[in-house]
Protein backbone atom coordinates (compact mmCIF):
# COMPACT_ATOMS: atom_id res chain seq x y z
CA UNK A 1 0.00 0.00 0.00
CA UNK A 2 1.52 3.91 -0.64
CA UNK A 3 0.55 6.49 1.08
CA UNK A 4 0.98 10.12 -0.30
CA UNK A 5 0.29 13.49 1.57
CA UNK A 6 0.60 17.21 0.81
CA UNK A 7 1.61 19.99 2.77
CA UNK A 8 -1.43 18.98 5.99
CA UNK A 9 -1.30 15.91 4.72
CA UNK A 10 2.71 15.64 4.96
CA UNK A 11 2.42 16.39 8.91
CA UNK A 12 -0.25 14.17 9.26
CA UNK A 13 1.14 10.95 8.11
CA UNK A 14 4.30 11.84 9.76
CA UNK A 15 2.75 12.34 12.83
CA UNK A 16 1.15 9.18 12.40
CA UNK A 17 4.29 7.62 12.25
CA UNK A 18 5.50 9.49 15.56
CA UNK A 19 6.93 12.90 14.07
CA UNK A 20 6.11 15.82 16.00
CA UNK A 21 4.61 18.88 13.83
CA UNK A 22 4.24 22.12 15.29
CA UNK A 23 4.09 25.98 14.41
CA UNK A 24 7.60 27.24 13.27
CA UNK A 25 9.80 28.01 16.24
CA UNK A 26 9.14 32.02 15.09
CA UNK A 27 5.77 31.85 14.41
CA UNK A 28 6.66 32.79 10.67
CA UNK A 29 5.48 31.61 7.56
CA UNK A 30 6.64 30.14 4.40
CA UNK A 31 4.76 30.99 1.64
CA UNK A 32 4.46 31.33 -2.07
CA UNK A 33 7.62 30.56 -4.67
CA UNK A 34 10.52 28.72 -2.07
CA UNK A 35 13.82 27.34 -2.82
CA UNK A 36 14.12 23.59 -1.70
CA UNK A 37 17.85 22.32 -1.69
CA UNK A 38 17.34 18.41 -2.46
CA UNK A 39 19.06 15.60 -0.80
CA UNK A 40 20.99 13.10 -2.59
CA UNK A 41 17.78 10.94 -2.07
CA UNK A 42 15.51 14.18 -3.26
CA UNK A 43 17.80 14.31 -6.50
CA UNK A 44 17.41 10.86 -7.68
CA UNK A 45 13.61 10.54 -6.94
CA UNK A 46 13.23 13.85 -8.70
CA UNK A 47 15.49 12.72 -11.51
CA UNK A 48 17.84 15.74 -11.41
CA UNK A 49 21.25 17.00 -11.12
CA UNK A 50 20.37 20.09 -9.81
CA UNK A 51 20.87 20.46 -6.05
CA UNK A 52 17.31 22.44 -5.38
CA UNK A 53 13.66 23.08 -7.29
CA UNK A 54 11.72 25.64 -6.40
CA UNK A 55 7.89 24.88 -4.99
CA UNK A 56 5.41 26.91 -3.61
CA UNK A 57 4.64 26.90 0.22
CA UNK A 58 1.76 28.20 2.30
CA UNK A 59 1.93 26.70 5.72
CA UNK A 60 3.21 27.74 9.52
CA UNK A 61 3.14 24.55 10.97
CA UNK A 62 6.23 21.84 10.11
CA UNK A 63 7.56 18.64 10.79
CA UNK A 64 10.20 18.92 13.10
CA UNK A 65 12.10 16.04 12.50
CA UNK A 66 11.64 12.30 10.01
CA UNK A 67 9.78 9.78 11.36
CA UNK A 68 12.16 6.73 12.72
CA UNK A 69 10.88 2.96 12.93
CA UNK A 70 10.80 3.45 16.88
CA UNK A 71 8.73 6.81 16.86
CA UNK A 72 6.55 4.57 14.30
CA UNK A 73 6.05 2.01 17.47
CA UNK A 74 5.46 -0.94 15.37
CA UNK A 75 4.20 0.84 12.28
CA UNK A 76 6.97 0.42 10.28
CA UNK A 77 8.72 -2.69 10.13
CA UNK A 78 12.74 -2.85 11.52
CA UNK A 79 15.38 -1.38 9.14
CA UNK A 80 12.85 0.40 7.30
CA UNK A 81 14.85 3.29 5.86
CA UNK A 82 13.54 7.06 6.28
CA UNK A 83 14.83 10.17 4.27
CA UNK A 84 14.24 13.55 4.08
CA UNK A 85 13.92 14.29 0.20
CA UNK A 86 14.37 18.11 0.75
CA UNK A 87 14.82 20.92 2.98
CA UNK A 88 14.42 24.76 2.83
CA UNK A 89 15.67 27.54 5.38
CA UNK A 90 12.26 27.78 6.74
CA UNK A 91 11.55 23.72 6.96
CA UNK A 92 13.97 21.30 7.50
CA UNK A 93 11.56 18.49 6.60
CA UNK A 94 9.99 19.39 3.03
CA UNK A 95 9.41 15.70 2.66
CA UNK A 96 9.88 12.12 3.75
CA UNK A 97 10.50 9.27 1.62
CA UNK A 98 9.94 5.52 2.25
CA UNK A 99 10.48 3.39 -0.65
CA UNK A 100 7.52 1.43 -2.07
CA UNK A 101 5.53 3.09 1.55
CA UNK A 102 5.28 7.10 1.68
CA UNK A 103 6.06 10.18 -0.44
CA UNK A 104 5.17 13.05 1.20
CA UNK A 105 6.13 17.35 0.30
CA UNK A 106 5.11 20.01 2.18
CA UNK A 107 5.14 22.21 -0.44
CA UNK A 108 1.95 22.67 -2.81
CA UNK A 109 2.73 21.25 -6.28
CA UNK A 110 -0.31 22.07 -8.35
CA UNK A 111 -0.12 26.13 -7.08
CA UNK A 112 0.34 28.30 -9.48
CA UNK A 113 -0.25 32.42 -9.01
CA UNK A 114 -3.71 32.89 -8.76
CA UNK A 115 -3.96 30.15 -6.86
CA UNK A 116 -1.31 31.54 -4.19
CA UNK A 117 -2.41 34.91 -3.98
CA UNK A 118 -5.82 33.86 -2.90
CA UNK A 119 -4.75 31.50 -0.03
CA UNK A 120 -2.40 34.28 0.68
CA UNK A 121 -5.11 37.19 0.50
CA UNK A 122 -8.03 34.38 2.59
CA UNK A 123 -5.20 34.13 5.38
CA UNK A 124 -5.07 37.93 5.29
CA UNK A 125 -8.57 38.69 5.51
CA UNK A 126 -9.00 35.89 8.26
CA UNK A 127 -6.18 36.96 10.53
CA UNK A 128 -3.68 34.49 9.97
CA UNK A 129 -1.64 36.37 8.36
CA UNK A 130 -0.73 39.23 10.71
CA UNK A 131 0.95 42.39 9.97
CA UNK A 132 4.79 40.47 11.21
CA UNK A 133 4.26 38.58 8.15
CA UNK A 134 3.53 41.09 5.88
CA UNK A 135 6.48 41.37 3.79
CA UNK A 136 6.81 37.78 3.52
CA UNK A 137 3.25 37.72 2.23
CA UNK A 138 3.64 40.45 -0.22
CA UNK A 139 7.38 38.97 -1.50
CA UNK A 140 5.35 35.88 -1.79
CA UNK A 141 2.53 37.53 -4.09
CA UNK A 142 4.95 39.22 -6.25
CA UNK A 143 6.88 35.96 -7.10
CA UNK A 144 3.28 33.64 -7.38
CA UNK A 145 4.25 34.15 -11.42
CA UNK A 146 7.76 32.28 -11.19
CA UNK A 147 8.52 29.06 -12.64
CA UNK A 148 8.10 26.33 -9.80
CA UNK A 149 9.18 22.57 -10.08
CA UNK A 150 5.72 21.12 -8.94
CA UNK A 151 5.33 18.95 -12.26
CA UNK A 152 8.74 17.84 -12.03
CA UNK A 153 7.73 16.88 -7.89
CA UNK A 154 4.20 15.50 -9.24
CA UNK A 155 6.42 13.12 -11.38
CA UNK A 156 8.57 11.54 -9.14
CA UNK A 157 4.96 11.00 -7.05
CA UNK A 158 3.60 9.18 -9.62
CA UNK A 159 6.75 7.27 -10.43
CA UNK A 160 6.48 6.03 -6.51
CA UNK A 161 2.89 4.85 -7.04
CA UNK A 162 3.81 3.34 -10.25
CA UNK A 163 6.51 1.37 -8.45
CA UNK A 164 9.22 3.19 -10.59
CA UNK A 165 10.92 4.02 -7.85
CA UNK A 166 12.62 0.35 -7.43
CA UNK A 167 16.28 1.05 -6.72
CA UNK A 168 15.97 5.18 -5.55
CA UNK A 169 17.00 4.55 -2.06
CA UNK A 170 19.81 2.40 -3.71
CA UNK A 171 23.42 3.57 -2.65
CA UNK A 172 21.79 7.11 -0.62
CA UNK A 173 23.41 7.46 2.98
Amino acid sequence: MHFSGVCFGHQLLCRLLGAEVKPSPKGDWELGHSRVDLTPIGQKLFRTDDSYVHLHQMHQDHVVAPPTVESAKGLLPKGTKVYVWGKSKHTKVQGVYIKGKMFTTQAHLAFDEEMVKRQIEMRVEAGSIEDKDSEAADQAAETADLDHDGEVAAGAILRFFHDEDEDEDEDVD
